[in-house]
């Protein structure tokens, strides 16, 4: 099995922010069996975040990335979010499925989007415990290393992780079906996981650059925000999910004319941040 993830660093270091792109991994196992075809599979990717950041390190962030596609495992689930009925036999030890489950998007997603399911059958416990040894479980440790390291360097860490949204809800979003979405939405769990004032730059920066921006708006933050971001202890984390319309044709996966520019803002907010927080 290749690496679950990559890392890509400023220099000179230390860097001033994290960031991380739990769902724009596209290594595809050879040996996985999927109901879904490829084309299909990458609908639910949150497409080439991963490139949309490349210019991130150059600004004074860190990025991790996912290189495993989000359908073979959600990175930004708890690892007890499993659906039973995807598997071919009880799972062995506590499992505790979640509101994401229900509409097919736990831990082991079911469906792409609603009428395209992703697995060929049922599961083995064998199969989905080896995706969290391997794949889940080392992007966590890693993630959890680098905020380590951010608050040993700063004492601060300001953390962003990054996705990317359909441009119109569906039966399986919180807005749900025809509900169109705005440029961007900034979540901070609705105060819980960062200091108003990093939501806010975000936020700010973005409508300073001609975007539309919600906050919480349908999206308030999931496991990694929640987990990562403990603003009491200065370690600061905020969901950022971009409008695929943006940047992407969302029926063929593939980049428009819109990804250079939008590449170049996000650079721009980078930089803005690193500006901001660097003194503090």
């Amino acid at each position: 099995m290749n690496a679950a993830f990559r890392i890509r660093r400023p220099h000179p270091e230390p860097p001033v922010l994290l960031y991380d792109t739990p769902h724009s991994g596209r290594d595809y196992p050879a040996e996985w069996k999927t109901k879904a075809t490829r084309a299909e599979l990458r609908r639910g990717e949150d497409a080439y975040v991963d490139e949309l950041l490349a210019g991130a390190t150059a600004h004074g962030a860190c990025v991790l990335e996912a290189l495993y596609p989000r359908c073979y495992i959600d990175l930004n689930r708890p690892e007890t979010d499993i659906d039973a009925e995807l598997l071919a036999a009880p799972w062995a030890g506590p499992i505790a499925p979640t509101e994401k489950s229900a509409r097919g998007l736990g831990l082991i997603r079911r469906y792409v989007v609603p009428g395209i399911e992703v697995n060929a059958g049922p599961l083995s416990v064998a199969d989905v415990r080896g995706r969290i040894e391997t794949v889940y479980g080392p992007y966590h440790v890693a993630l959890k290393a680098l905020v380590a390291a951010l608050r040993a360097a700063h004492g601060t860490v300001w953390h962003v992780n990054w996705h990317s949204m359909k441009s119109v809800g569906n039966a399986m979003t919180p807005d749900g079906p025809g509900a169109r979405r705005t440029d961007f939405v900034v979540s901070d769990r609705n105060g819980m996981s960062a200091e108003p004032a990093f939501t806010g730059c975000i936020a700010d920066t973005l409508r300073g650059l001609g975007y539309s921006v919600s906050v919480n708006d349908p999206y308030q933050g999931g496991t990694i925000v929640q987990r990562v971001g403990v603003p009491g202890n200065g370690v600061h984390s905020v969901q950022v999910e971009i409008n695929r319309a943006l940047y992407l044709d969302e029926a063929a996966v593939a980049k428009t004319s819109g990804f250079a520019p939008l590449s170049a803002n996000l650079d721009a907010l980078t930089a803005a941040l690193t500006r901001e927080f660097l003194k503090r």
